[in-house]
């Protein structure tokens, strides 16, 4: 290789590795498992497992079930991928022969024993066959190593990965990658544009880099092969294998399978190799004329290679007779082949190589390739070996028993067969010659037994609630005697003296109590009281924003028990109070009628006179006006009176059109269709004679004659419009197209007439009665409902039933985000206001940043966490008695990423009823199921309890008996309640760049499905048609199959459900598109699949794919879509940095389209103004203190007067000439008053990002994401909604129920993120409901396969994934003791380590490791370390006496801190880089010393716990299964072999392998090596359904799949340090929103141990006490600077 292909490839390393550290390590399955289609490199995946440390050299079997592991992971998580193997990447093995044959068999194997699909078709990464795959199947990312077995392996992958960039396809790393229940982490590295033009640029350097790479790794083939095989090809061996097998196929007709076939086809073709090779060497040597007893002496005579392969086919007949189960108990063998007969094993490894290629050549012989996983095992032969050379030959005889006697003769002789040209000897003896084939070892043989684990037995805990819930488990298993030396030390170990003062028995305030509390209920200082006044009012004027509801005063009412009884008949029984307010009712009615009807006389002539001037602005007028009015027989006249203005408009139209013209504007005739529809469908009892006349004379000059006809007959007479006259007018298409086409969204919705009295702003439909009645009846439900269809109203109803039965009763609403919980608050605190007794509120809110009066309100609003907390705090329990219902929010994220178990844990927790709400879940019966089996143990448990209490009642406490009422009158039952209607129609199109232009294309939601998703799946439920769209469908099934026998029946005029209807409604519409949908399923079962496949593919958009940089062409987009007027629009992208970036880029556009057309005086007289007016400020200061001196002289007041006048006319030309005008601005003036503005960019005047949100919002931009704070974030939010931001990019944040409805939606980043699930969430938000009829989606940058998958996906199922964590079990113990009410609340590694007593009561520091429970188990370690005195020694003052610490200490401090709680992993190949940093040190230093020795015994002392309890446990594990490989399902259980004495001898360590894997045990594990530093998870046994990950260990390294330390990034330290976010993102290559979010973390975690440890000393000048209180204090400061 040449020095510049040499050059180039660093370069290419370097900026992989620059990449590195910027990955995102996250989910590469997104929260709901509808994965997206990727791929697994195959070479990757092989070195990786290889490099298992768990697996020994030459473990065949246990490299498959490593592999397996690993694939099964993906499937059983919905992956669907494809595993690559180029052609090129095996040159780079024929260094290392032993994997040469490994990496066939496993092709193979996958080919033939699993459902994978494999590819080996493609010769290298940069062939035009696997550019054109990627770019026909689109995958998201693919899987690759960063590293390889040589520097040459490790460029192969960097190719793969640059060339995966440049084709946008994104590149994930083997390394560190890390997996739990239902997803799996892994650092995902982004195509960026960036990467794809470094391809582009240096694309003829990257083709000669490879090529001369592989030229070089064709000639490592040839050196590997030359002195092995000495002149013979390549080919010569692959014809010399393919002849071996031939052979033997003559020899056994009958077939076989492949370990007897390959063992011996490779046993014979290896001894005919060295037979040539000894050839060989005597050739050469005699020319040479030197002594030939020497070659014999430097490689084995071919007599001991027999011996060896003997030895082999024994080994293999081994392998075919002996289940997994006693193979897992071999010896373990230390010693290594010596190296004479390397070149023969070397040789072995070739001919397997060289016959698994040849074998798919024999289709026809009946092979059997199930055990190609298991072909060769090192560690048995070599077993084997020992025994002959050792054991045997000392006097050790043993038999091998009569079947595997056979076997091996059968097999010996199989290969004397096919070795024609010598004679390869008897069967027996196995050894005829003396060479020992294993190196001379002080201790061969590996003692597992001495590795003793302690005694098995659990600790008892005499605990009724441990009784209760794992009884009937602990009764099989083994517990230790109260006289154990382990339990007898468990009395109390001495705290060192320091924590003499310290309490660690006191109840701590819980994480309620150190929530930052926004204000004190009790505090009375005017100015805070000031605070707490405005808060309230932004807090109503950020509900109004969000809804226009008029507050409404609620008053409590006595819930009196309902009696049954009959209803009244209505007027008989009146009493004269009803009576009277009827009649006052009466007569307000009629009143208000009249004011309207006056309205309408005064406004009727001017809005008249516009609709003739301009139709389409009168008739919005028209419309404004309608949606005002109440009174039906005035709205009546007004859409007279609009009728007619249409038809006048629709004659004068068709009468100035030209002869030539043939178009006409339909758009009148839409707005008269709309008139007759709203007349016809609202107010037919008011219609007059003229009025029908009327409406069919405006039929008849549409040309919808039969229509005009079923309205109003008329006779043959009336007839006057003339066949040219009639041509003239009509529309030209039938009024069914007409209405479908033109009138899709306008088409009126099935809505219920009959109020309901339970509602008075609007008239329920039959689902939402359904709720209410839910609700009524004090029963739980699960409400699945679209985006904006109204399903909230049932919480809200919910919430006034609360509040009127009591001030007692309390409501919960928990919501996902903490955006959408300041958003319902403030909607709460604007629809309601009540009386409330003192210190008593409305709303409260909790979460994890502040709360207010959260436990003194009746409605909560809270995240899942925090709501959490309070169900665990022992002494909240009282409170948790109030709650009456808790509602949950977008319930989904039960399978979310973030927090999934918590809302898992808390919708079990909940006692009372509940609501769940979601708009998307595919198996809402499932959930119901499980909720409602929750709800039957809830009922058992409260019947108990209610049993107990009724007893102690009766004793005569009736005080409290309105309290529990409420709990008695609960419901248990759950129902479901389904509705599937949205509101408005969605269109979607796709974005396209031509010539630096954006162009849209619609895309049919049909064109998303092909004939075989139908056939399998039919129409996906929620796929639905736009009344255009249908028409669209059916317009091209009749083109497509000429001879169609339906085509009439169907055709839309002759459709069933429209045959003579003016009004034709959505209902219909829906209707008519059920019926071609299953018409087209009819054509794919029927035979028709052809013409359905071209249906399909017509009905497919074009769009040209771009290499351009979208960041720059999105700011085009932007300004076509406000040409377009579909603005206020949301962009969706998933990364931060863009987010930010594309509104940045909107802005500057605008900038620099303004600078362009700004005239160029401008900015001059801006400049000379600027400076006059800081001249007449300096004046007028000036004249004010000659004012105040002379008090006397009226005159020199006008002076003052005259520059006021100055100053003031100067400041309003100025604000004119810099003001943004209109055309450069997305902003919308006249949404917003200036004040409102102002009070809104007030709030984020001292904020991280408002500054540049104020600025961007100038211009009607916006941006939101997570790490914004909640002032930024209702900034963007309540300018939106209000009409004056009109753009805003966003992250998935606003995907879960924000409310911000908008005209279009805009998809313009793809990202694993964007799936079934979030999309429709996203574009739920698209048409808002009462403003558009229509919404629009759009797709810019997003491949077309993503599109389709998107739009046909259902949403994924939801799973249930209880992940249950020791410090949730201390919680739940302390709940258990400590609850202030022990009738209603009634962990073994726990007891062992001080934090429960034997009673199962919480002790010790228990209080302090719940707290951190978001860290565990950091916490864990924290607490071990404080109790053994690590932190007063740490925590020394400058100076005896002083309060203050050094500088030093502080940074020890956070550098133990860091390492514990802020845990961030680097790539361990980003270590390589020779990259300068600049601020940062980036890689974290390890804990000092003492620290690491502290933690390196925690960590043993809960490996040894952790290890026993498995030990224990596995005598739960299913072993079927477990000798059964993970995805192949191929079994290897069998009878154990009890005649052969050499096989009992050689199985003989059953001892220690009891709780690891028997496929794992084959490298020689035992259960002692579940105490190595991270043991991974496969090596337990997954039946007991317990992982590694599960105990609270913290080990200081990592390491990674490879072996290789992976470094923790020193962001927390190197920003304590030098405080700067900019040096974070520059050296630690962080997202800057993402390090202040990590870093705020960091900070809450040290300010809650600080309060921790004040609560737990008493001493105050506690040295560690201080030192947590200080560093709290500068780390909050530094972050405050930022």
């Amino acid at each position: 290789m040449g020095l510049e292909e040499d050059m180039f490839l660093n370069e290419m390393s370097e900026l992989i590795l620059n990449e590195m550290p910027k990955a995102d390590y996250s989910s590469i399955f997104n929260d709901f498992v509808e994965s997206e289609f990727f791929l697994v490199d195959g070479d990757s995946l092989l070195v990786t497992c290889i490099c298992e440390k768990s697996l020994k050299k030459g473990q065949e079997l246990h490299f498959f079930y490593l592999v397996e592991r690993y694939l099964v992971d993906f499937t059983s998580k919905g992956g669907q991928f494809a595993i690559v193997f180029f052609k090129d990447a095996e040159y780079a093995y024929f260094n290392f022969p032993e994997l040469l044959s490994v990496r066939t068999a496993l092709i193979l194997h996958l080919q033939h024993n699993s459902t994978i699909d494999v590819r080996t078709q493609f010769s290298g990464c940069l062939s035009q066959e696997w550019k054109n795959f990627l770019e026909e199947n689109y995958p998201y990312f693919l899987i690759v190593a960063d590293e390889g077995l040589n520097h040459l392996q490790t460029h192969l992958f960097n190719f793969l990965i640059i060339q995966s960039w440049a084709m946008k396809v994104n590149a994930v790393l083997f390394s560190g990658q890390a997996s739990d229940i239902l997803r799996l982490y892994a650092y995902f590295m982004p195509s960026k544009y960036s990467n794809q033009m470094f391809f582009k640029k240096n694309k003829k350097k990257i083709e000669n880099a490879y090529k001369a790479l592989t030229e070089q790794l064709k000639e490592c083939r040839v050196s590997a092969f030359k002195p092995l095989f000495g002149n013979l090809r390549w080919n010569n061996m692959m014809e010399e294998a393919y002849e071996t097998i031939s052979l033997l196929k003559q020899l056994w007709p009958e077939g076989s399978d492949i370990r007897r076939v390959l063992c011996v086809a490779s046993c014979s073709m290896s001894l005919r190799m060295y037979h040539h090779f000894l050839e060989n060497r005597k050739k050469t040597t005699s020319d040479q004329k030197t002594n030939i007893q020497q070659v014999e002496n430097s490689c084995s005579s071919l007599q001991v290679m027999e011996d060896l392969c003997k030895l082999h086919c024994l080994s293999v007949v081994f392998l075919l007779h002996l289940p997994l189960s006693q193979r897992a108990c071999t010896r373990v063998i230390i010693s290594h082949w010596i190296k004479d007969i390397q070149t023969f094993l070397n040789m072995k490894k070739c001919c397997e190589y060289f016959i698994l290629n040849n074998i798919n050549m024999f289709e026809f012989w009946n092979l059997n390739l199930i055990h190609l996983c298991d072909l060769n095992d090192e560690l048995l032969l070599k077993n084997i070996a020992f025994y002959y050379e050792n054991e045997n030959v000392q006097g050790l005889h043993l038999t091998l028993g009569n079947t595997i006697m056979k076997d091996y003769e059968y097999l010996w002789n199989a290969v004397s067969k096919l070795v024609r040209e010598f004679d390869v000897g008897k069967p027996f003896p196995l050894r005829t010659t003396k060479l020992n084939f294993l190196k001379k070892n002080p201790l061969p043989i590996k003692d597992t037994s001495k590795e003793k684990m302690p005694n098995l037995g659990f600790i008892p805990v005499s605990s009724e609630i441990v009784d209760i819930f794992a009884g009937d488990i602990l009764k099989d298993l083994p517990f230790l005697k109260r006289d154990d030396p382990i339990i007898t030390s468990l009395v109390k170990h001495k705290a060192f003296d320091e924590l003499v003062h310290w309490h660690s028995h006191r109840p701590l305030s819980d994480d309620y109590d150190r929530t930052k509390c926004q204000f004190d209920e009790r505090c009375r200082d005017p100015y805070y009281l000031r605070s707490v006044q405005k808060y309230h009012v932004f807090q109503r004027f950020y509900g109004s924003s969000l809804e226009s509801v008029s507050s409404k005063i609620i008053v409590t009412q006595d819930v009196k028990p309902k009696k049954n009884f009959e209803p009244k008949s209505k007027k008989a029984n009146e009493t004269k109070a009803e009576i009277i307010a009827r009649e006052n009712k009466k007569r307000l009615f009629v009143k208000e009628e009249q004011k309207e009807e006056n309205k309408w006389n005064v406004l009727s002539y001017s809005i008249e006179e516009e609709m003739k001037e301009n139709l389409n602005c009168g008739i919005q007028n028209l419309e404004d006006f309608l949606k005002s009015c109440k009174s039906n027989s005035v709205k009546y006249r007004v859409e007279m009176a609009g009728l007619t203005a249409c038809l006048k408009a629709w004659k004068e139209h068709c009468r100035s059109q030209g002869k030539g013209e043939t178009t006409k504007d339909l758009s009148i005739a839409v707005q008269m269709m709309k008139r007759i529809h709203s007349l016809l469908e609202k107010y037919p009892e008011l219609l007059q004679e003229q009025d029908r006349q009327l409406i069919a004379r405006c039929l008849k000059y549409l040309g919808f004659d039969e229509l005009a006809d079923s309205l109003y007959p008329t006779e043959v007479a009336e007839d006057g419009i003339k066949e040219k006259k009639k041509k003239k007018y009509s529309i030209g298409i039938g009024p069914v197209r007409f209405q479908l086409q033109y009138m899709g969204h306008y088409l009126i919705r099935n809505e219920r007439k009959d109020p309901d009295p339970r509602v008075h702003d609007f008239i329920p439909d039959t689902w939402q009665r359904e709720l209410l009645d839910v609700v009524d009846n004090n029963e739980s439900a699960v409400i699945v409902a679209p985006t904006s269809s109204g399903k909230t109203y049932a919480s809200y109803y919910c919430m006034e039933k609360v509040l009127k039965e009591s001030n007692e009763g309390v409501v919960v609403y928990v919501a996902p985000t903490k955006a959408l919980v300041n958003q319902v608050a403030a909607t709460v605190q604007n629809r309601y206001t009540k009386n409330m007794p003192n210190g008593e509120c409305l709303c409260g809110v909790f979460t994890r940043d502040y709360r207010h009066d959260a436990l003194n309100c009746q409605v909560l609003i809270t995240v899942p966490a925090c709501l959490e907390i309070l169900l665990l705090a022992p002494h909240r329990q009282r409170w948790v008695k109030r709650i009456r219902y808790v509602i949950f929010d977008e319930v989904h994220c039960l399978g979310g990423e973030i927090g999934a178990e918590i809302w898992e844990h808390v919708l079990v927790m909940v006692r009372c009823p509940f609501l769940a709400l979601s708009a998307t879940i595919s198996n809402p019966e499932h959930l119901t199921e499980w909720l409602q089996s929750v709800k039957r143990y809830w009922k058992h448990t409260d019947s108990i309890i209610e049993k107990n209490t009724a007893s102690k009642r009766n004793v005569g406490n009736r005080a409290n008996f309105h309290k529990d009422y409420f709990q008695m009158k609960q419901s248990y039952k759950v129902r479901l309640v389904l509705y599937g209607e949205r509101y408005n129609d969605l269109e979607k199109h796709i974005c396209s760049i031509k010539h630096d232009d954006i162009y849209f294309d619609h895309f049919h939601p049909c064109a998303a499905l092909t004939t075989d998703h139908i056939e399998r799946y039919g129409f996906p439920s929620d796929l639905v048609l736009s009344p255009r769209e249908t028409i669209q469908l059916y317009d091209t099934m009749f083109e497509f199959w000429e001879g169609w026998p339906r085509a009439q029946e169907l055709c839309p005029e002759n459709f069933i459900h429209f045959k003579n209807k003016i009004v034709i409604k959505k209902m219909d519409a829906r209707k008519y598109e059920e019926s071609l949908k299953a018409e087209l399923t009819n054509w794919i079962k029927n035979g028709n699949i052809e013409e359905a496949k071209m249906v399909l593919r017509n009905l497919s958009p074009n769009p040209v794919s771009s290499s351009e940089n979208m960041i720059k062409m999105f700011p085009l987009l932007v300004e076509k879509l406000r040409k377009m007027e579909k603005l206020p629009a949301l962009f969706f992208l998933f990364k931060l940095g863009t987010v930010e970036e594309s509104a940045r880029e909107v802005s500057a556009f605008l900038k620099m389209k303004q600078e362009r057309e700004r005239p160029p005086k401008a900015d001059k007289e801006a400049h000379d103004m600027a400076n006059k007016l800081r001249k007449v400020k300096k004046s007028i200061e000036k004249q004010k203190i000659i004012d105040e001196k002379s008090q006397k002289k009226p005159r020199k007041m006008d002076k003052s007067l005259i520059y006021e006048a100055e100053h003031n006319n100067l400041l309003k030309n100025l604000e004119k000439n810099l003001e943004i005008p209109q055309e450069f601005s997305y902003a919308d003036r006249k949404a917003v008053d200036t004040e409102i503005l102002q009070m809104v960019f007030d709030r984020v005047k001292f904020t991280r990002n408002g500054a540049d949100l104020k600025a961007l919002a100038e211009r009607g931009i916006g941006y939101h994401h997570r790490c914004l704070s909640f002032k930024e974030k209702q900034l963007v939010e309540i300018l939106f909604r209000r009409g004056f931001i009109r753009v805003v990019t966003a992250t998935g944040t606003l995907a879960l129920g924000i409310n911000m409805p908008c005209k279009s939606v805009v998809f313009a980043q793809n990202s694993v993120y964007l799936d079934a699930l979030n999309y429709r969430q996203m574009s739920g938000r698209a048409g808002r409901r009462g403003q558009d009829l229509l919404g629009d989606v759009y797709f810019f940058d997003i491949p077309l396969p993503k599109i389709e998958k998107l739009i046909k996906s259902n949403v994924p199922e939801l799973r249930g994934q209880f992940p249950f964590n020791i410090t949730l079990v201390l919680r739940l113990m302390l709940l258990a003791s400590k609850g202030d009410d022990p009738e209603d609340a009634k962990a073994k590694f726990l007891v062992k380590e001080g934090y429960l007593d034997q009673e199962g009561n919480p002790m010790g520091f228990a209080g302090l490791a719940a707290h951190l429970h978001y860290h565990e188990p950091s916490n864990l370690v924290f607490v071990s370390f404080l109790v053994s005195g690590l932190f007063h020694n740490l925590c020394q003052p400058t100076q005896e006496g002083s309060k203050c610490f050094s500088q030093d200490v502080m940074e020890k401090l956070v550098l133990v801190l860091a390492n514990l709680f802020g845990r961030r992993y680097l790539p361990a190949k980003f270590q390589d880089t020779t990259v300068k940093f600049y601020q940062s040190k980036v890689f974290l230093e390890d804990l000092p010393e003492e620290f690491k020795a502290a933690l390196h015994e925690y960590n043993m002392q809960v490996t040894k716990d952790f290890a026993s309890f498995l030990q224990i446990v596995s005598k739960l594990a299913d072993m079927k299964q477990e000798y059964q490989l993970p995805l192949s399902k191929i079994n290897f259980t069998g009878e154990e072999c009890e005649d052969s004495q050499l096989v009992s001898h050689l199985m003989s360590c059953k001892e220690g392998r009891v709780a690891i894997s028997p496929f794992v045990c084959l490298s020689g594990n035992s259960d002692s090596d579940l105490l190595r530093p991270g043991t991974p998870n496969h090596v337990i046994l997954h039946t007991i359904g317990i992982n590694h990950s599960q105990a609270p260990l913290l080990w200081p390294e990592r390491l990674d799949k490879q072996g290789r330390k992976m470094p923790l990034n020193a962001y927390a330290l190197d920003f304590y340090k030098h405080g700067s976010l900019i040096g974070l993102v520059q050296d630690n290559r962080m997202n800057e929103g993402d390090a202040y979010v990590l870093l705020k973390d960091f900070s809450l975690t040290i300010q809650s141990i600080s309060v921790s440890l004040r609560e737990l000393c008493e001493n105050e000048e506690d040295n560690v006490v201080l030192a947590f209180e200080q560093l709290s204090k500068t780390f909050n400061e530094k972050l405050k600077k930022v």
